[in-house]
C-alpha cells in the first residue's frame, strides 16, 4: 500500500504503510539519538501521539522524564532495550509492554545496551497543558509556556507578593 498522502480530497484519512511516514532523527551529543516515524501525525491524529521508533545500539532515546498529565505506552516490536524506571532497570524484549501512567513520579528512559537496533511503538497523549519533570537535570518542562525551568528553586505561595 503506497501513496503520497494520507488524505483524500474529501478530508478522510486513508490507511497507509509505516514506510510512507517520513523517517526523522532526533540527535543530541554522543548519547542521545532516536530515529522515528510519527504515525499519529502522518495519519491525521491530534489527540494521541503514535511513533514507530528505532533505537540504535549504545544510544538513549530521550532524557529520563515523567509526565504529570500525559500517559505513555511502550511496546517492543523487535530487539531489546533497557528501561530505566525510577531507580530500577528492566530488560525489555520483543512483545514486552509497559505503561507510564500520568503522575507516576518515576522517570523513564530507554537505552539500547545491546548490539542490534531496537524497534518499538510509543503511544502517548498530547495534552497542551503538560508538565514534564526531568529528574537527572532538575528541569521542569511546561508545554503551555514552551519553556523549561529548574526545579531547585521553589517558592511559598505568597513569596514575592507585596503584602
Amino acid at each position: 500500500m503506497t501513496h503520497q498522502t494520507t488524505t483524500q480530497s474529501d478530508g478522510v484519512f486513508e490507511p497507509f504503510s509505516i514506510e510512507d511516514a517520513p523517517l526523522e532523527t532526533f540527535e543530541k551529543g554522543d548519547r542521545f539519538k532516536v530515529c522515528y516515524r510519527s504515525l499519529g501525525d502522518f495519519g491525521g491524529g491530534s489527540h494521541l501521539g503514535v511513533s514507530w521508533e528505532i533505537l540504535e545500539p549504545g544510544k538513549q532515546a530521550y532524557p529520563a522524564h515523567y509526565h504529570h498529565l500525559e500517559e505513555e505506552h511502550l511496546l517492543i516490536l523487535e530487539g531489546s532495550l533497557t528501561l530505566r524506571l525510577g531507580q530500577k532497570t528492566y530488560e525489555m524484549t520483543k512483545n514486552d509492554y509497559v505503561c507510564f501512567p500520568a503522575g507516576q513520579k518515576a522517570g523513564h528512559a530507554l537505552i539500547n545496551q545491546g548490539t542490534v537496533p531496537c524497534r518499538y511503538l510509543i503511544i502517548g497523549e498530547r495534552n497542551p497543558n503538560e508538565v514534564s519533570v526531568y529528574p537527572d537535570s532538575g528541569r521542569v518542562g511546561v508545554r503551555l509556556l514552551g519553556e523549561g525551568f529548574h526545579q531547585s528553586k521553589t517558592m511559598d505561595y505568597w513569596e514575592g507578593e507585596d503584602l
